[in-house]
């Protein structure tokens, strides 16, 4: 059978034996919204357990406006203007107005990609800037949640009378769904508080995971923060597989969230009747497979389908490479999952090896095999999971381990699908 995954800005066609495949699993079809601009003026005059937001906004003197970075796929175009307009209407002058790219620790964006955001207009018209994690300066102390994370929030967030955060959700590797609390932190927190974030002490933990918000004290961890620093409304969506608006939930941080959280899980449920010798999955494509960094949710994403011992394939582009220069050398610096997880465990946490701790996760369940034609040209053998130049090539490598009539399941959306055995 010929299935096309989402890899890079093309995608990518694989044929897999029809005698082997034992499910493609996708989130469900879903009606993309025939007005979508309308759809979110009315969420934000008619909100969820929120005034509306011109409501908010009237006596406020400035606001903070929250956008995710260029690894996300977000609608800003549609979202942006009816928000901002909104705003000034009510009294907040566009030069009171910041719009703060929640970078994280991601590095800074382009200047090209701030355009890309935003569009020209508003970089021109309003004060645009990215977040900058690892400059103490530019944070503000608030203090330590009740679990002990140290909270340092952008300056320019925590400044601002009203604090709005706009998003998208879908299942998440950590934290059970992103949205929400996420673009605070770790969107808008300093070095310290996302080191604390995504520490053993919370990855350890088999609650953090995809699709868990009931119990995953990361979730809680976030919320707390979240509330320190202020949150006064969110605007959130839920994209189907082509990126295209299905929903939309703005109003109160909390309230908002677990209604598009509930949403969003009714649609990205996808089951195969039991576990599979071989998982194909993906990164989503462009921009969410750029790295090797960015596609470990794609791995994570695929682990409830796989046997143990199994094989989890995912193809990702990862046209900048592995990620950022110490991902980089951790990733390259171990022979195997075991040893890297020796070095981190009862040590300080240093920049991305959470995102490793979670490769380490699934090598230890599976064997991993990373399709990218340019990680396998620079990297094959410098990594402790596989690498190979084609989904065939790994899937010839998974038929000569588990035998001709092994069973796969494909996944060609990964992280979108929350998938599971039943």
């Amino acid at each position: 059978m010929k299935i096309r995954l989402a890899y890079g800005k093309n995608g990518l066609q694989i044929d897999v034996p029809d005698r082997n495949l034992r499910g493609v699993l996708r989130m469900k079809t879903s009606r993309p919204l025939g007005d979508p601009a309308a759809a979110i003026r009315s969420a934000l005059l008619h909100p969820i357990a929120s005034d509306p937001l011109a409501t908010l906004a009237t006596g406020a003197s400035s606001a903070c406006v929250v956008i995710c970075d260029i690894t996300r796929p977000m609608p800003n175009s549609l979202i942006l203007p009816p928000v901002l307009d909104t705003l000034e209407r009510n009294g907040i002058s566009h030069q009171r107005i910041t719009i703060l790219i929640a970078t994280g620790l991601h590095r800074p964006s382009t200047e090209t990609e701030s355009t890309a955001l935003v569009g020209e207009e508003i970089l021109r018209r309003y004060r645009v800037r990215d977040h900058h994690a690892r400059l103490q300066d530019e944070q503000i102390y608030l203090g330590t949640t009740k679990r002990g994370t140290p909270v340092h929030i952008d300056r320019h967030y925590v400044e601002a009378q009203l604090r709005i955060t706009t998003g998208f959700i879908e299942p998440h590797l950590m934290a059970g769904f992103s949205g929400g609390r996420k673009l605070v932190a770790p969107g808008c927190a300093g070095e310290a508080t996302i080191k604390a974030l995504h520490s053993p002490a919370f990855l350890e933990d088999p609650r953090c995971r995809e699709g868990s918000v009931e119990g995953n004290p990361l979730h809680e961890e976030l919320l707390e923060i979240a509330q320190l620093a202020g949150h006064e409304f969110i605007v959130n969506v839920s994209l189907d597989g082509a990126r295209a608006i299905t929903g939309v939930f703005a109003g109160d941080p909390v309230e908002a969230h677990a209604s598009g959280v509930a949403h969003v899980r009714e649609l990205v449920g996808a089951r195969v009747p039991e576990p599979v010798d071989i998982a194909v999955t993906t990164s989503a494509g462009y921009p969410l497979d750029l790295t090797y960094y960015q596609a470990v949710k794609g791995v994570t994403a695929a682990l409830p389908v796989v046997k143990k011992g199994g094989m989890l394939i995912v193809a990702a582009e990862c046209a900048e490479g592995l990620g950022s220069p110490e991902f980089t050398a951790m990733a390259t610096s171990h022979t195997s999952p075991e040893a890297f997880m020796r070095t981190i465990l009862d040590q300080p946490v240093v920049i991305d090896q959470w995102q490793l701790e979670e490769c380490a996760k699934a090598a230890r369940h599976a064997e991993v095999v990373l399709v990218s034609r340019r990680v396998h040209r620079d990297y094959e053998g410098r990594l402790f999971v596989r690498t190979a130049a084609t989904v065939e090539d790994a899937l010839a490598l998974g038929f000569e381990r588990f035998g001709a009539e092994a069973s796969v399941a494909v996944i060609p959306d990964g992280p979108y699908a929350l998938v599971s055995v039943g």
